[in-house]
């Protein structure tokens, strides 16, 4: 495990919460932004991780000290809620950001100029009032081929770089996605895995057809909120599962095959809700943090085999990093 770490908790209503020794103790660090902001997003910059841009409801903001202070990333992303952000592979000043409602906007110079991709989201749903994105991903393989996961409005593909997208996705169980990624899936494949509000769904051809994996029969709950992976191990995944938004209890999945078969992972209990964010850096690869949407955070130091909670919990926790 390394050491001497930082971790970041985004929180609904109490902003960012930032540890400096590895989850034993927490101050806020929320210099230059409103102190009781919605942070929905963090990411860390993959060359430098004292540069993290955070998503709140106010816009997007960027720090380049580790949180000791943040600006605001003036773009016509101000006053909008910012769900998601993607530091875009191979184009190192690429950037998407999605928003709720459900809305793209892409950089290609770190954050001084936007452009509206083309790209036709719905923006109303009777259930949630608005649709957002929740999950932005990056191909593994094509250079410049991303998705975007949106709630409720089914999953889109880019394939210049976030330029222009089109809807993908035959098969889904569900249109309410949350969450994104893939893993290897043997004989030089790729699995892609989709979590919805009613099932895991799987795919072989890269997000064109989908079919569901049933995860309610392996696990406790079909509701799946997010997913996770263990830097250099592309054939193994995590799965935040739980019995409802924000639900009650949570438990995290974990499966070594390219996400075709789930077991449980060894947790010290059920967590309080579902499970709602997974954090990695690959300056360490085997520590892994989780959090549950009510405030629970979970550390493992074996690539997500087995997990400690922290004695620290929170209110409402919607985003989660960390780095060396």
């Amino acid at each position: 495990m390394t050491s001497s770490h930082r971790l970041y908790v985004g929180t609904i209503g109490e902003g960012l919460f930032r540890s400096l020794d590895g989850g034993e103790t927490f101050v806020r660090a929320c210099d230059g932004m409103f102190v009781e902001c919605h942070v929905r997003a963090l990411a860390v910059h993959p060359r430098d991780p004292q540069i993290i841009f955070l998503g709140c409801e106010q816009g997007l903001f960027k720090t380049s000290d580790g949180a000791n202070q943040w600006s605001r990333v003036e773009s016509p992303l101000d006053g909008r809620q910012v769900w998601c952000i993607l530091l875009v592979p191979h184009q190192p000043e690429g950037m998407v950001v999605g928003t709720c409602p459900s809305g793209l906007f892409l950089s290609e110079d770190g954050g001084k100029s936007w452009r509206l991709p083309a790209v036709r989201m719905l923006q109303n749903c009777p259930r949630i009032m608005h649709t957002r994105v929740t999950c932005l991903l990056a191909d593994p393989e094509e250079a410049g081929t991303l998705y975007a996961a949106v709630e409720i409005d089914g999953i889109f593909r880019s394939r210049d770089f976030g330029k222009t997208w089109e809807s993908i996705g035959q098969g889904l169980s569900s249109r309410d996605i949350h969450s994104l990624a893939f893993a290897a899936g043997g004989n030089g494949r790729w699995n892609m895995l989709a979590a919805t509000n009613n099932d895991l769904n799987i795919s072989t051809d890269r997000g064109e057809t989908w079919r569901p994996l049933e995860i309610g029969k392996v696990m406790p709950w079909s509701y799946c909120r997010t997913l996770g992976q263990a830097i250099g191990r592309t054939e193994e995944l995590l799965l935040g599962n739980g019995d409802a938004p924000p639900g009650s209890a949570g438990l995290i999945g974990r499966s070594t095959d390219g996400g075709r078969t789930w077991t449980p992972a060894k947790m010290p209990g059920r967590a309080n809700s579902t499970i709602w964010n997974f954090a990695v850096h690959h300056s360490d690869p085997d520590m892994i943090y989780a959090a549950s949407v009510s405030g629970e955070i979970y550390r493992s130091v074996d690539a997500g085999k087995s997990w400690i909670k922290l004695v620290r919990e929170f209110g409402e926790v919607r985003a989660l990093a960390w780095t060396p």
